[in-house]
Formats: C-alpha cells, sequence, structure tokens
C-alpha cells in the first residue's frame, strides 16, 4: 500500500478510535458501527428518474441507519463514515456505469456556506472514498435557498440557472454525483449546465434517495 494510503487509513482509524463513543446508526455503546448498522449501509440499488429524465441510480434509501449516517457525516463532521458510505455509492457507480469504462465522475458543487461550515465537500469526499477520480467541472455562480422545505416546483425554480459547466476542448462522457436525491431538481440543473458545455451526461447516481412519494411524477426521486 503506498504511503499515503497508509497514512489515510491511519487517520480514518485513530478518527474511528476518537468518535467511537457510541454507533452513528444506533447509538449502542463502544463502536463507530455496529455490526447491524454496518449491514444496513450495504447498497441495495434502485433507479430513479428525474423530472427531466436523467436516470438516477441510488445506493440507499434515505431513512433509518443511512440517514442517520448521513446526517452525521454532513452536519456532525464525522468524516470517518465516508468510507463506508463511499462503499455503497461505489456499488451504484458500477452498476450505472455499464460497460463505459472511460466516464468522468463529477459531483454536484457544494454551497460557499455549507463548504466553510463543514470544511469539506461532501460529494466529493464520498467519490474518493469510492475510489474514483473527482472531476471538478461544476460550479455554482448564484446563492440558493435551502431546498428542505420546498415542493417540487418551488425546487425547480429555485436552481434553474444556479449552476455553470467550464467549457473544455475534452468534455467527454460524464455520470454525475450527489450525496441524497429528493425531487431530482438540482441533477436536472446540473446536467444543464454540463450539456450546454459540451458534456454528454449518461446519468447520475445519489448515495441516498428519499422514499418515494406519491406526488412526484413518474418515478421521480
Amino acid at each position: 500500500m503506498p504511503g499515503s494510503q497508509q497514512r489515510n487509513a491511519l487517520v480514518d482509524e485513530l478518527a474511528a478510535f476518537v468518535m467511537s463513543g457510541c454507533c452513528a446508526g444506533c447509538d449502542v455503546l463502544g463502536t463507530l458501527l455496529c455490526d447491524e448498522c454496518e449491514r444496513a449501509l450495504l447498497a441495495t440499488p434502485t433507479r430513479r428518474a428525474t423530472p427531466g429524465g436523467l436516470g438516477v441510480v441510488a445506493a440507499l434509501v434515505y431513512a433509518g441507519v443511512a440517514a442517520r449516517c448521513i446526517r452525521r457525516l454532513k452536519e456532525d463532521g464525522e468524516t470517518v463514515l465516508a468510507r463506508p458510505l463511499g462503499s455503497a455509492l461505489s456499488v451504484a457507480v458500477d452498476q450505472a456505469r455499464g460497460s463505459m469504462p472511460n466516464l468522468s465522475f463529477v459531483p454536484v458543487p457544494t454551497g460557499r456556506a455549507a463548504f466553510r461550515r463543514r470544511g469539506y465537500r461532501v460529494p466529493e469526499l464520498l467519490i474518493r472514498r469510492a475510489g474514483l477520480p473527482v472531476s471538478r467541472v461544476l460550479k455554482n455562480v448564484r446563492v440558493t435557498a435551502d431546498q428542505r422545505g420546498l415542493g417540487i416546483a418551488e425546487r425547480e425554480r429555485n436552481v434553474v440557472g444556479s449552476m455553470r459547466a467550464r467549457h473544455a476542448r475534452d468534455a467527454g462522457d460524464v455520470l454525475l454525483i450527489d450525496d441524497v436525491v429528493t425531487t431530482g431538481a438540482t441533477l436536472d440543473e446540473a446536467a444543464r449546465a454540463l450539456t450546454r458545455a459540451g458534456f454528454r451526461v449518461h446519468g447520475a447516481v445519489a448515495l441516498a434517495a428519499t422514499p418515494r412519494h406519491s406526488r412526484f411524477p413518474g418515478n421521480a426521486s
């Protein structure tokens, strides 16, 4: 194992030791993840579609243990959880990419306020923990409101025109990556920005999708 990988593994082990007061999934004492909660983070990929028709493969359902662990990664700074969550993401990526080996993995950009608060970009961290390279070609060009609590139409209006992709001579085939998908409005905006810049978007992967709701159109997440 290369030196940098050894150091990263050591850092993760030390972090797990320091933060192993209770299980991230169920609060049982003495472990970062108990065996039952670790099994709950094994990927069970499902397919959805955004309102714009973009195919999405989600590794997990955003509920129960998975939702708790994702919240602790995003809001409580427990980045060691990115390793088991990244493993789940890698399974969904393998399913989504199919027989296309030369895809680039483009994370949905993180807002400046969220980055300042956390100190890391969640989709990028998950991609790296999945053992994949990050292609940071998308950026936010305006501030959007918090999507939580907004309806489908409101979410679409909130994000439209909020992203831009760098124009690249070598713009090629990409797969979008996000942490949690709800209606898919953010993924549609990211795909629009990439397509406009000349990239070919072959779908999206989310670590988790919120449970289906009857008001979502078709298979939309």
